[in-house]
C-alpha cells in the first residue's frame, strides 16, 4: 500500500469545463476515462484530493448546496468504480477578494497537507492552467498538465515563455493517461 498524494484539479481535469461555469450536478459531466482513472488511482494506494477554485460561489452563480451537489456525484462514481476520493477542497472566492486560497496561491495545497496529514512535497499535481501548476510548484509538487480543458492553451501559453520549473513540466493527454503510464 503506498501512501502518496495525488492533487487533482476539478474543472478540465475530471469533468468538462464551460467559461459559464459548472453551476449544478446536471451541468457536471465527467470527461472520459477520468472517472476510472481516479478509482484505479485510489485502489492503487493513492490518496487522492482535488483542489479547485470555485468562484461561482463568491459570485452568486450557484450555491453551497449545488457545488456539494456536484461533489457528491463525483464521489459516488468514483465509488461506484471502487475507489475514493480522501477530500475536496475548494476555494470560494473570487479573484478580487485576494485570498490565500485561491490558486495560484497554495493555501489549498496548505489545507490538503493540514487535514490530510500527508506532505505535498514530491506529490503529483494534475491540472489544465497555469494557476493549477504555480500552485503545485510553490509547494514543491511535481506538475501535471493535461491537455483537456484549458490545458492545450496552457501548453501553448508555456512554449512561448517557459517557466524556470518548464523541464519538470510532464504533459499528457488527459487524465487517464497520466494514471495509465504511473502505473504501469
Amino acid at each position: 500500500m503506498n501512501n502518496s498524494l495525488i492533487i487533482l484539479d476539478r474543472d478540465g481535469v475530471i469533468n468538462e469545463d464551460s467559461d459559464a461555469y459548472i453551476k449544478s450536478a446536471d451541468e457536471w459531466i465527467a470527461l472520459p476515462g477520468s472517472i476510472e482513472a481516479i478509482a484505479a488511482l485510489s485502489k492503487a494506494g493513492y490518496c487522492i484530493a482535488i483542489a479547485t477554485n470555485q468562484s461561482g460561489l463568491g459570485r452568486g452563480l450557484f450555491d453551497l448546496d449545488d457545488l456539494e451537489a456536484m461533489h457528491d456525484k463525483l464521489c459516488s462514481l468514483v465509488e461506484a468504480e471502487g475507489g475514493v476520493i480522501d477530500g475536496i477542497f475548494y476555494c470560494p472566492h473570487t479573484p478580487e477578494d485576494n485570498c490565500e486560497c485561491r490558486k495560484p496561491k497554495a493555501g489549498l495545497i496548505d489545507a490538503i497537507e493540514a487535514e490530510l496529514e500527508l506532505s505535498a512535497k514530491d506529490a503529483f499535481l494534475v491540472g489544465d492552467s497555469l494557476r493549477d501548476l504555480e500552485a503545485g510548484i510553490a509547494r514543491d509538487c511535481l506538475p501535471v498538465l493535461v491537455k483537456t480543458g484549458k490545458g492545450e492553451k496552457t501548453l501553448e501559453k508555456l512554449l512561448s515563455d517557459p517557466p524556470p520549473w518548464f523541464n519538470s513540466l510532464q504533459v499528457v493527454d488527459d487524465l487517464d493517461t497520466f494514471t495509465r503510464e504511473l502505473l504501469a
